[in-house]
């Protein structure tokens, strides 16, 4: 087995352009998530969080620098090719849960399935399979209207598991929940990260954030702070 992280960031930037204004949202950021890691990004809104999300979750590229996912270059893929890496290496669980409201959760957690050619057979076996390890075995034909709030978030992160991701990406996943639900949540968190799953938290609230084992602090678009110390710098651009 390779001894190379599952992230690999490396002197990242990303600067956007609103008319004739730059907006420089990374401004240099290197750190490695390793296989099996459970990692909190936290910051102020503004701070680049949001930004060094979508570049994790290979839904925006970065301007300058380098991002390896799983031993795969991203930086320079294509939007067809990066479709492909999220739907083969990425599990993505949102605050808003975006569950299709008319499907059973069966059908919704075989979704990536569907898009990855699964058979149908295969498909709902696996998702049935997923809800079953997030405890909603009971609830397989269920409609998200027919669902809890925690529930529905557990619908949720077993679609994410489906396709067996390299990691889960998780934005503000407690963000709709109630705190006992929210707790019920890291539980359920907690037992994927000791089974040996990669997860990535952005969370604003620290409660939450220190169900992780390790936090990221971004601010003015550089890591204000790692708690695990391994970033290769901390609020100053990476040379």
């Amino acid at each position: 087995m390779s001894n190379r992280p599952t992230i690999d960031v490396r002197n990242v930037t990303k600067t956007y352009s609103l008319g004739e204004v730059e907006v420089h949202a990374l401004r240099g950021v290197s750190f490695t998530i390793e296989a099996g890691e459970y990692v909190a990004i936290m910051g102020p809104s503004g701070s680049g969080k949001s930004t060094l999300m979508n570049t994790l979750g290979c839904l925006d590229r970065p301007t300058t620098g380098s991002y390896v996912l799983d031993g795969v270059d991203v930086s320079t893929l294509d939007d067809n090719e990066l479709a492909a890496i999220r739907l083969k290496k990425l599990g993505f669980i949102f605050q808003g849960f975006n569950l299709l409201p008319r499907t059973s959760a069966v059908r919704n957690v075989a979704l990536p399935l569907f898009y990855a050619g699964v058979s149908p057979r295969e498909r709902n076996a696996a998702a049935a399979e997923r809800l079953r390890k997030v405890g909603l075995g009971d609830r397989l034909d269920h409609k998200p209207n027919e669902l809890s709030g925690g529930q529905q978030q557990r619908v949720a992160i077993a679609r994410a598991l489906v396709n067996d991701p390299a990691v889960l990406l998780a934005d503000e996943p407690t963000g709709n929940l109630d705190t006992t639900t929210s707790e019920e949540i890291m539980t359920l968190f907690a037992q994927l990260n000791a089974e040996g799953r990669t997860i990535i938290m952005v969370t604003h609230d620290e409660e939450v954030a220190e169900h992780a084992k390790r936090i990221i602090r971004v601010r003015d678009g550089l890591i204000a702070s790692d708690t695990s110390g391994t970033t290769s710098g901390t609020a100053t651009p990476a040379l």
